[in-house]
């Protein structure tokens, strides 16, 4: 009887016990500190490096490295022969930082003991690559605009000393024009496997092995002109991602530009349809937020959702092109001549 009374007792305290209830903050506005000014930048391509710093790369062959303990910055200028290029694509492992540069000729470089070194060249009259992520410290992956019928993508096995692009017998059969628009460097999504990638003709490639087998999946996201399409897309777990776009040409539009999926990128939903936000070129999940808080800027102000992106209001009127967090409050974001580094409020 005392066994029986004790597994009552047990069962009695399981079932009283409540799961915690998530609470979302709500944000109202936010505070902008720029922590680099340089008019002649055009900056889309940043990354939060493993103890907190921030890396860029972006037009007139620069890139940098920020050290916030500091304040301080690092800026140099990238030398290939007498090219002038502009990165829109970076990433990063534990070891190395990478940069791509965005059009003819394909310069991907990686970080070494004596600077940066040049480790795949593509020469093509239409390359065009767009975005860049890394699963692990020794596999990553760029993607880019199609050519000769299928999507651009180059994929490392050794740490970034060594890409092989896929061949169209690998991948899904692409659409004309179809690319990625090199916007933020937030084209890929990457969960663990599995890899989301989101196009200019709406339509998501999708790996669950690290880019060994893709398929691809149709979206309501509007894409019938050139500048239309998925400019941003953002997964917080396997299950739930979001991905923005719209016409950049029509930036007030706000009709078919937001969509969300709760199956891992099998179906997609428009919501927020006719409603804010307009145009945007990035979205981010907030992380440590159960997958309900985003934000979403672009060049004509920065968006705030605390449902899931069912509902968004915009809390500040400045402008960027991209956004990645620190924290559950604290982003850098990037833009035309600046870096900033957002509170949210």
């Amino acid at each position: 009887m005392k066994h029986i009374i004790t597994v009552f007792l047990l069962i009695s305290l399981v079932s009283c016990k409540t799961e915690e209830k998530f609470i979302p903050q709500d944000f109202n506005t936010v505070e902008v500190e720029h922590i680099l000014e340089d008019s002649l930048l055009s900056i889309r391509a940043i990354d939060i490096l493993d103890d907190d710093g921030l890396a860029f790369a972006a037009n007139n062959n620069s890139f940098g490295l920020y050290n916030p303990a500091k304040k301080t910055w690092n800026i140099s200028k990238q030398k290939q022969d007498t090219l002038k290029f502009s990165f829109r694509a970076v990433g990063h492992t534990s070891a190395d930082f990478f940069m791509l540069t965005v059009a003819n000729p394909a310069l991907l470089y990686k970080t070494t003991s004596s600077g940066m070194e040049l480790v795949y060249k593509e020469e093509y009259e239409n390359v065009f690559y767009d975005a860049m992520n890394f699963w692990n410290d020794n596999e990553g992956i760029a993607i880019g605009d199609s050519i000769d019928g299928c999507l651009s993508i180059i994929i490392t096995r050794d740490g970034g000393s060594t890409w092989t692009k896929l061949s169209c017998n690998q991948l899904p059969q692409g659409i004309d024009n179809e690319g990625a628009f090199a916007a933020s460097n937030s084209n890929i999504a990457i969960v663990e496997d599995k890899t989301w990638v989101a196009t200019t003709a709406g339509r998501i490639y999708y790996s669950e092995d690290k880019g060994e087998t893709w398929e691809v999946i149709k979206t309501p996201m509007i894409s019938k002109k050139d500048t239309e399409g998925i400019y941003s897309i953002d997964f917080y777990d396997e299950l739930n991602g979001f991905a923005i776009g719209g016409d950049y040409t029509k930036p007030d539009d706000n009709k078919g530009n937001k969509i969300k999926t709760e199956d891992g990128g099998k179906t997609w939903q428009l919501v927020a349809d006719g409603q804010t936000p307009s145009y945007r070129s990035c979205v981010q999940y907030i992380p440590n937020r159960n997958g309900q808080e985003l934000i979403a800027v672009g060049f004509k102000g920065i968006d705030y959702s605390n449902d899931g992106g069912n509902s968004w209001k915009t809390i500040s009127e400045e402008g960027f092109f991209t956004i990645r967090f620190i924290d559950e409050t604290t982003a850098y974001a990037a833009g035309s001549g600046r870096i900033s580094k957002i509170t949210l409020k």
